[in-house]
């Protein structure tokens, strides 16, 4: 069964926007740890829903589809910030990372 996803375009636009202009880093850190690609050189969001983010991660030269599920469903925008910071900081955890404080690009 296939659900609607509770963000509209307008949405999807403006996050993938901010992630891959203020966050290219955040993403790859992301799409390494969280979504398998441990060899990826570059990523980019492509897009989200209430289940989880994408991204399209650059691995031996190649675009390599990411899924990274979010850890609850969400259904509101606020909810994506929150859970972004989260995959961010377990990221970093995973890759031994040390995380930038809060207000730090």
């Amino acid at each position: 069964m296939t659900t609607a996803n509770p963000f509209g375009p307008d949405v999807i636009a403006a996050v993938c926007k901010h992630m891959n202009e203020d966050h290219p880093d955040d993403n790859l850190l992301i799409s390494r740890a969280l979504g398998g690609q441990a060899a990826a050189t570059s990523a980019r969001m492509t897009g989200l829903d209430g289940t989880g983010a994408d991204w399209v991660a650059v691995v031996d030269g190649a675009e390599v589809d990411v899924r990274v599920p979010w850890a609850r469903p969400l259904t509101e925008r606020r909810e994506v910030r929150v859970e972004i910071v989260r995959m961010y900081n377990e990221a970093c955890a995973v890759l031994g990372v040390e995380p930038r404080q809060e207000g730090e690009h």
